[in-house]
Parts: C-alpha cells; structure tokens; sequence
C-alpha cells in the first residue's frame, strides 16, 4: 500500500471511530471533519500518526477541534 491509500484508509478509520465514540452518525463526522479540514489535518500529520493508535489519533482530532470552537457533546469522556 502506497502512502496515500494508506493515509486514506487511516482517514476512513478515524471517520469510524469517530461516530462511534461520539455517538453521532457517519454523516454528521464527515461534514464536520470537512468543514474543519480534518481530513488535511490527518494527512499533514500522517507522519506520525501512522505510529501512533487509533485512539490516541482522534485524541489528537478532539484537541485540534476543541482549539476551532467545537464542542463534541457526546458524553466520550
């Protein structure tokens, strides 16, 4: 797998995991991951998210979300 599938399936994971800690659907995910360029975020960092774990990835997401203006209000913590 070449770094742009590999960056691509990361981002498609991240959607997923991301509704189903927040418990918010997939589409809801996907509008707001780009309406705040996560998805570039997500590749920009890809060089050392690919070492990390998934979970410590949309840690990463909530914290550069938060520093937006945007609240997940899902109960996750």
């Amino acid at each position: 797998m070449n770094d742009n599938q590999q960056i691509t399936y990361m981002q498609a994971r991240l959607i997923r995991l991301a509704s189903r800690e927040w418990n918010i659907p997939v589409k809801k995910v996907v509008s707001m991951f780009a309406e705040f360029d996560v998805l570039k975020f997500i590749r920009e960092c890809f060089g050392i998210f690919h070492i990390e774990g998934d979970y410590a990835v949309l840690d990463d997401i909530m914290s550069y979300l938060h520093n937006r203006g945007v609240e997940i209000d899902a109960g996750i913590r």
